[in-house]
């Protein structure tokens, strides 16, 4: 069965177009042009991903985005919010703040735009097969919740921090190079994007938060990434 993927955008040629780029890709896509409308064909199709824009009539995206990531059965659900106007740093963090887990500034490329979406479909799916509680070096995570204790202990994580967390464990002792830690916990495009320091500051913060005995087996391999031993 295709993914689907939630396309909510107020520029009917616009939505159309991305529509048929994604179904010419494989992906079964429903439309809508409102956040209302949105949220209602989220509760019933439960897609695998919603794409949205960031300004409409009646509801803005960041609205919508606050709303699903706030939703107890649709919080999991990737969101990437896309603008032409809302294009300052200040809007893109604004989108991240509600929950985004990317920002598309319009124009974009299609191909791009694609390689996200797999990247988030991606990194939703590993979450949702992982439901159960992992176990794992004194700590208790459950992705259902995405939450992470130390005993008793919770242990604050970032929406990235938990994703870097949990993608380690699952590929435990396989060298993870910093590309594919770009692509499949930021969604970023290797081609354009490979800055390292993304992926070190992350790692350095997780290692901080999780204590000197699981921050010894976050390993990092210089010029190639990381693994956790």
């Amino acid at each position: 069965m295709p993914c689907r993927v939630l396309i909510v955008d107020d520029e009917k040629d616009f939505a159309g177009a991305l529509r048929r780029y994604l179904e010419s890709h494989g992906y079964a896509v429903t439309v809508r042009h409102g956040s209302k409308d949105a949220l209602d064909a989220a509760h019933k199709a439960k897609p695998a991903l919603v794409l949205t824009d960031a300004e409409m009539p009646g509801g803005d995206g960041f609205e919508l985005c606050d709303k699903l990531k706030s939703s107890r059965t649709l919080g999991e659900i990737p969101v990437i919010m896309m603008s032409g106007k809302r294009t300052a740093e200040r809007d893109q963090l604004h989108g991240y703040g509600k929950g985004a887990d990317d920002y598309l500034t319009k124009p974009f490329s299609y191909p791009v735009m694609l390689a996200k979406v797999k990247a988030a479909i991606r990194r939703f799916k590993a979450c949702d097969e992982k439901h159960e509680l992992i176990e794992k070096m004194g700590l208790t995570i459950d992705p259902s919740t995405r939450t992470v204790k130390a005993g008793k202990k919770d242990i604050k994580l970032t929406r990235k921090e938990f994703d870097l967390l949990t993608l380690l464990i699952m590929r435990e002792g396989r060298l993870l190079s910093v590309p594919f830690l770009l692509e499949t916990v930021w969604g970023y495009d290797p081609a354009e994007y490979n800055d390292p320091h993304t992926v070190e500051s992350h790692i350095s913060s997780l290692r901080r938060k999780l204590g000197p005995a699981v921050a010894k087996r976050i390993v990092k391999v210089t010029g190639h990434g990381y693994r956790l031993q």
